[in-house]
């Protein structure tokens, strides 16, 4: 298999659309994968392909789509948010914060998720994108954030850069003194941030 995954990695480099589109249909999950790669580089990928991908049987294959559709805002995230295997809900949420603007549907499921899952790392990655987003909507979940565990404390902190008011000041003034010195980091940024 190693050839064949080499073969469709050069296909990127070389301009080699067909052996990359081909790669798409192939049996084996990291062929495809190295597949939408290949037509990244290539610039070629299709939303329609890209949808066919985050649909894939295979979780990784999904999950390699919903990071190529961070910058594909065309493409809804919508289905992967909701996927049965968390690192592809992850690599959802992270991308929906690349997108920076999501329909409604997207934003109330990341919404959720941030507060819902029993995934640390979702409800990171959730309230990450919606810092990212900076709809006010998203403003609650991310002040629970603040009282996670320390990666998710760390990663709402600084999600809280976009937004104002006495909840925002609170949540800060109380980060500033959190146990995890990188959470105690991160407000700091945030607030020199503000006064610069």
């Amino acid at each position: 298999m190693t050839a064949r995954w080499r073969e469709i990695a050069v296909a990127g480099h070389s301009g080699d659309a067909t052996a990359a589109q081909g790669a798409l249909v192939d049996s084996d999950p990291v062929t495809r994968e190295l597949g939408l790669g290949a037509l990244v580089r290539l610039g070629v990928l299709t939303d329609e392909q890209l949808r066919a991908a985050l649909a894939d049987e295979a979780p990784s294959v999904r999950r390699r789509a919903a990071v190529i559709a961070g910058h594909r805002p065309s493409v809804s995230l919508i289905a992967v948010l909701r996927d049965p295997d968390v690192t592809v809900v992850e690599a959802a949420a992270w991308a929906c914060g690349e997108q920076e603007q999501v329909d409604d549907d997207v934003l109330e499921t990341l919404i959720d998720l941030g507060v819902a899952s029993s995934d640390a790392l979702v409800r990171e990655a959730c309230t990450a994108a919606l810092g990212a987003i900076g709809d006010p909507r998203g403003l609650t979940t991310i002040l629970h954030g603040c009282a996670d565990k320390p990666a998710v404390r760390r990663r709402a902190v600084l999600a809280l850069a976009p937004f104002d008011g006495t909840e925002v000041d609170a949540a800060l003034q109380t980060a500033l003194i959190d146990r995890d010195w990188q959470v105690r980091q991160a407000a700091e940024d945030v607030l020199r941030a503000a006064g610069d």
